[in-house]
Parts: structure tokens; sequence; C-alpha cells
């Protein structure tokens, strides 16, 4: 078999520093917890970690608002910790990926702090600058994300800038030559450092429309969110000005230049645009832009397998020869368990969506927690700490719900740290702490555990093709295929067991996954969120 790259088929373990492990007693998570807990992670089966923003930052968007790109904040350790935490990952075959932000800093950067001073300075055109309206008023119609315009004005030059997320993120000036060269250099930085990847933030918001043009509004039923609730002004747009521009996939090049200069590096581009999967595929396809993408598309509320049927032959129709990379739950939406089953939500569910995702072509992100099972947890505003759930509160609670520390053991605090944390370890997520899963043969953590150790001997599963299958429609079946091995995969997504009818009797069950089925001639039968695995 052709050498596939490492991150072809990779599962790729998300690390959000600040709630991993607390190794020196302040209430948040640092990177010598991350180093601690790096035999725990490699016990996963996992092939990568991406460890999101440890970045120097006044935290006000949690390290995505970066003031410094070449050096940790102190909250986290240092950068001999970086150095260490990336030498201990390889020595136990993990690879290490870094979140890197490069459409915007925090407004505590030295550039901008330079650029807000005057219109004639050196960085004066770093960042989105533009004059307000005869009336006053911003430029344009453009909105942020967490809430009200996108503009902020700025007294010392008499003028607006841009921001698509905080007012204290500003957006940097990708028109501005200087700008994409500066960036490329902050990139390299880490790549001399010996990262193995990058996970590109808000990577289709580097660009925007020169002239300034206002979206247009769009119609009430046509809202839809990813991202952002529907009922967040944001949704009331089509954001084809804003973001997404076509010069963006010239910066991309220059990217790609940079990363083939060195060995094996991946890129993953975080995308949400009007048309995700159109713009995922674009930003992938070809050997000249990112390696990967991923977007919100299976990170909504829509749980069907017609849904993740339809979203995965969408993209694959238009990738060609890209790679995919699919996520069910990270840092920024609610825990999938919680998210797909509601009241439902239990082991069994947990179980068959790891394996379903670990399924699916492509390489997969997969958010710490969900190898426990943990559901989303419900905190008071009192409690909520990121400004998007402050401001948008009560309809929507923000993303503290699924950022909460990870339950170690049943001491106090989850065994996370010996303080009170940041947000707190609940006693839904205390009973289901690792120490205690490990213990239990039959718990979501073992479930993990069993299927990616047997998911590394299947190639069909790690490279081969993806094709849908109609079964029932309760089930999500597809076929995966590879140099001749073929398996048929199925997923019951309902609480109640069924059977599925196959295209032949000639299917034998595979073993060593962990699921349990019945298979007698052409008949299937599945438990109540069930899955098989069969070889054709």
């Amino acid at each position: 078999m052709q050498q596939q790259p490492w991150w072809r088929g990779a599962i790729i373990y998300q690390v959000y520093p600040r709630s991993l492990m607390d190794a020196n007693g302040d209430g948040v998570g640092d990177l010598p917890g991350i180093i601690n807990r790096l035999d725990y992670i490699a016990s996963l089966g996992v092939d990568a970690i991406w460890v999101s923003p440890f970045f120097r930052s006044p935290m006000k968007d949690f390290g995505y608002d970066i003031s410094d790109y070449r050096d940790v904040d102190p909250l986290f350790g240092t950068l001999n910790d970086i150095d260490e935490l990336i030498q201990q990952a390889h020595a136990r075959g993990l690879k290490v990926m870094i979140d890197q932000v490069l459409s915007h800093t925090s407004d505590q950067h030295a550039w901008f702090q330079q650029s807000r001073e005057s219109r004639d300075n050196e960085k004066s055109d770093w960042y989105v600058w533009a004059d307000p309206s005869e009336d006053g008023t911003p430029p344009n119609n453009w909105l942020a994300i967490f809430g009200g315009s996108a503009w902020e004005w700025e007294p010392r030059r008499g003028q607006y800038y841009l921001h698509n997320f905080l007012k204290s993120q500003p957006d940097l000036n990708y028109h501005c030559i200087e700008v994409q060269a500066q960036m490329l250099d902050e990139v390299e930085f880490w790549l001399q450092r010996g990262v193995d990847g990058f996970r590109l933030d808000a990577i289709n918001f580097c660009f925007h429309d020169k002239s300034l043009r206002s979206n247009p509004a769009k119609p009430v039923d046509e809202r839809e969110g990813r991202g952002f609730s529907e009922d967040n002004p944001y949704a009331f747009q089509r954001h084809i000005y804003d973001k997404t521009q076509p010069e963006n996939l010239q910066f991309l090049q220059k990217l790609r230049a940079l990363f083939d200069r060195y060995d094996q590096i991946v890129s993953l581009g975080e995308i949400s645009s009007e048309n995700s999967l159109q713009t995922m595929a674009d930003y992938s396809r070809g050997n000249d832009k990112l390696h990967m993408t991923y977007s919100f598309e299976l990170l909504t509320d829509d749980f069907s397998p017609q849904y993740i049927r339809d979203t995965v032959s969408t993209l694959e129709s238009k990738l060609a020869e890209g790679w995919p990379c699919w996520a069910v739950g990270n840092h920024d939406v609610a825990r999938v368990v919680s998210r797909w089953g509601g009241a439902k939500a239990g082991d069994a569910l947990a179980k068959m969506v790891n394996a379903m995702l670990f399924s699916l072509r492509g390489s997969v992100c997969s958010y710490q927690g969900e190898e426990l099972g943990l559901p989303e947890v419900s905190l008071t505003l009192e409690q909520l700490q990121d400004p998007y759930g402050i401001t948008f509160w009560p309809r929507f609670k923000g993303r503290d719900g699924c950022r909460t520390p990870m339950p170690w053991d049943d001491t106090e605090h989850g065994g996370f740290s010996s303080v009170e944390p940041w947000l707190p370890v609940v006693e839904e997520h205390r009973r289901r702490n690792v120490a205690r899963q490990i213990k239990n043969q039959s718990s979501v953590l073992n479930a993990y555990q069993r299927f990616t150790q047997w998911r590394k001997e299947q190639n069909s599963l790690r490279y081969g093709d993806i094709e849908f299958v109609d079964l029932n429609k309760n089930v999500l079946s597809f076929y995966r295929t590879f140099a001749g091995e073929r398996v048929l995969c199925c997923f019951n997504f309902s609480e109640e067991s069924c059977e599925v009818t196959l295209p032949d009797d000639s299917n034998q069950a595979l073993t060593g996954h962990g699921f349990d089925f019945k298979l007698t001639g052409n008949k299937l039968m599945l438990p109540e969120f069930g899955a098989s695995f069969l070889q054709c």
C-alpha cells in the first residue's frame, strides 16, 4: 500500500487548555497540565492533539484575542512548556497541531496600539479602517457575530475599525501586503519550533470587500445558525462582502507554499460562510491551498441519517481529490450528546456517535470529554464567563456549557484542580470521571479506546471511499472501500432496536470494534443507538 500522509484518516483530539488539567493550582488549566495528561491522551488511540490558543492574550475571548503570536500567556506557562509539550507528545507518537488566529488580533496587540494612533504611522494600514458615513454612522451595515455593529469608533483617528467578533478583536487588513508577509512570519515561528500542523481559526474572514459594500438582507425563512443562533441579527444578512472574498484563495496559496517547505505539515481551516460546504471544497481542493477544512455543518442541532448523508454527500460531490475533516463537537457548541440526544442522552448514544464520526471518510476532530460521553452543563448567568453568552442570555447561553473542566476522579473539583476552577465541575460530570470509567468495561471511555484501536487496522475506514445506501430511515448506512476491502457500516439513530434488510446474505460480521448486533442471512438486527460493521 502506498504510504499515506499521517493526517489522512487521523483522529485529532482537541485540547482546550483552560479545561484539561490545572497543574499550578490557580483554577485554570495550563500547558504543564496537558503534559501531565499526555499518557492518557495517547491511551485514547488518537493520532494528534490540537491545542486551542495558549498565546499571550488579555483573554477577552479566552485566547482567541492574541496580543503576541510568539509568546505563551503566563496563565498557561512559558515557551519552554510548549517546547516540552511538543517533545513529550512526539515521544508518545502524537502529532501536535496548534490554533492560529490569523484574521484578527487583540486590541492590546502592539500593532493595533500603533495603528490606532494616527492615519500616517507605519502600521496605519494594518487594520481595517473606514471613515464614517455623512451622518456619522458606520460605513456600512456589517454586523459582528458576538452582537451589534462590526464597526467601532476610534477617536484618535476619527475613523471606525472593523471587528467581526468582539470590539476588542480588530480585524487585520489583508489587502495590505505587509500584513500578509508578517502573518506568514508568525506562522513560520511555530513551524521552526516543531509543530506538526495548524488549525486555522475563522480562516475565511481574512479578507473583506475593499469597496465596503453592505450585505443584502436574508429572508426570514432562510435564516439559519451555524456557530450562532437564528435570532442573532447576524443571521439576518447574507454575508457576501464581509468575508469569504476571492483574494483569500491567493493568500492560502502563499500559506500552503510555506507549509510545503517543511516536512509533513498539515493545515486545517475552520469555515463559516454562506455556503460552508462549497467554501470547504474551494479552500481544500487541489494541492495548493489548505490540506483540510471543516465547518459547523455537523455542529448543529440537526440529527438524522438523512441530514448526515446529505451533508457528507454534498461535500463529497464538490471535493474532487480534496480530503475532508469532520467534527460533531468543539469548544463553540453544546456538547453533542445533549445537542443530539436531549433527554435521551446516554452512554449508548455517545458510543454510537463516536463510532459514526470515526467511520466517515476523512479525518476527524474529537473534542475533549467526548470520550467520556459528557453532556452539556447548564450554568446560571452568574456563573457565565463567555461574553457571547452574557450578551445573548437567556435565549443563547454561550459556550461555557461545553468548556467546563475535565473530570478526572471522584475528588473535589473532579481532580482537575486543587482550588475552585474557573468553571464548575458539576456532579453529573464527576459521575462520568476518567478513573471511574477506566474500571468499567462497558463505559463510553472503554468503548472509545476499543474502537480507535480496532480502526487502526481498518484501512477502508481510514482511507477508503464512501458510498451511502438506503436500508432503513432510522439507520445511517454506507460502504467504505479501499484496496479491494469493502465494509458496510450501519448506525441506528433511533432509541428503539430495528431490523435492516441487507442487499444480500454474503456479508460477514466483523468483530473487535465493541458493538453487539445480530446478523442472520440478510437480516441485521441493531439495538437502540447500535452500530454494525460487515465485511462485504
